[in-house]
């Protein structure tokens, strides 16, 4: 059995697929990529049982056939040649497998691809199309939000909530929040699914940059993503996402208008002398000023900065932990930014300024405050 392929083309499509592997395996034949050769189209398979990722090339072959192919070994050899055609020349008796490049051969040992996981049949599914641009903005908007406690699984993925008038993306860790909703998606039934943190990073790293459409089919427990040459098929999360706009806060009278870059580089800098176990930085606004400022008192570290800004409300102070504000601020992409609060114990709103929002979208993250020292 022999086929013939480009080592630049083999390498790219490897390479998409290859963050599914998983280095501590329950399954030995999991630690391989899955070669399946049908009329001239190579088939390559990853997997972790719960994600399974597949590509498609166009190979040179006379025969059919399949066999599974150490993934760490065969990835390495690759990243050392130059762009060249390759042939593999495998056994479906013993599973060995020859590599013959311009510059010699090499052999390992596969194993038999009949051994692979099979992957979930599709049926009885609900369907969704999508830009390719919409569900990487959604991932990139959100997955930082999700948690990573196990013991509440629906909390560690992104929840879908599929409307006749819009489509939201939720993620939350009880500390933090974000709603990102999109007025230009719709479907014609309403139904909601959890899907895990893994696949979501997977597909966002896959996602072409050309804008071209997704092909979401879903069920009860699974989820179908296809776009270009790429499939990701990955198990759901089972459970009831809690309910999240019960906590968003309604009435907000302080709010205050900033420019997004000049506070996010100011909370970068000052989050560098605050507490390394709270993280915590403190703003008191007062009038058109903003006071950003951290302390550590067990280093004897302090940092305090000061900006101009818009603010309607009572003067306040309130203390954020600065990754979570930072995670956000770079996740908005507004020239200015809102923070509409209600007290010091409330949660936050982060908002894009009113004047600057795409028709769209509409984007809102929750953060939680922390205890100020007095």
């Amino acid at each position: 059995m022999k086929f013939i392929v480009s080592s630049g083309l083999l390498l790219k499509n490897l390479q998409t697929i290859s963050g599914v592997l998983n280095s501590n395996t329950p399954l030995p034949i999991l630690e391989n990529f899955l070669f399946d050769i049908n009329d001239g189209e190579l088939i390559i398979s990853a997997s972790d049982l719960e994600t399974t990722m597949t590509t498609k090339m166009n190979v040179e072959a006379r025969e059919n056939g399949k066999i599974a192919i150490p993934a760490s070994i065969l990835l390495e050899t690759l990243k050392t040649f130059p762009e060249m055609p390759l042939t593999f020349t495998f056994s479906t008796d013993n599973f060995s497998i020859e590599l013959s490049s311009d510059y010699g051969k090499y052999s390992l040992s596969g194993q038999d691809g009949e051994e692979f996981p099979r992957v979930p049949e599709i049926d009885d599914v609900k369907t969704l199309e999508m830009p390719t641009g919409v569900l990487s903005d959604a991932i990139v908007k959100t997955v930082f939000a999700t948690g990573n406690d196990e013991l509440r699984p629906v909390m560690t993925g992104v929840f879908f909530q599929i409307g006749l008038d819009n489509i939201t993306f939720v993620a939350t860790d009880a500390h933090k929040l974000v709603r990102y909703r999109r007025n230009d998606l719709k479907s014609t039934v309403e139904t909601s699914f959890i899907l895990p943190k893994k696949p979501l990073n997977l597909l966002k790293n896959a996602l072409p940059s050309e804008d071209t459409k997704v092909n979401i089919n879903y069920n009860n427990s699974n989820a179908f993503f296809s776009f270009n040459n790429i499939t990701l098929i990955c198990r759901l999360i089972d459970g009831r996402y809690p309910n999240y706009e019960a906590v968003i806060p309604q009435e907000n009278p302080n709010k205050l208008t900033v420019d997004r870059q000049t506070f996010l580089s100011s909370i970068k800098r000052v989050s560098i002398f605050s507490n390394k176990s709270t993280h915590q930085v403190r703003l008191k606004i007062t009038g058109s000023e903003l006071q950003v400022s951290a302390e550590d008192l067990d280093f004897a570290n302090a940092a305090q900065e000061r900006m101009t800004c818009q603010f309607e409300g009572e003067d306040m102070e309130i203390g954020f932990n600065a990754r979570f504000i930072l995670d956000m601020l770079n996740n908005l992409r507004t020239n200015e930014v809102v923070l509409e609060m209600s007290s010091p114990n409330r949660a936050g709103l982060l908002l894009e300024a009113p004047n600057e929002r795409n028709a769209n979208e509409d984007i809102l993250m929750l953060v939680m405050p922390v205890m100020l020292n007095s």
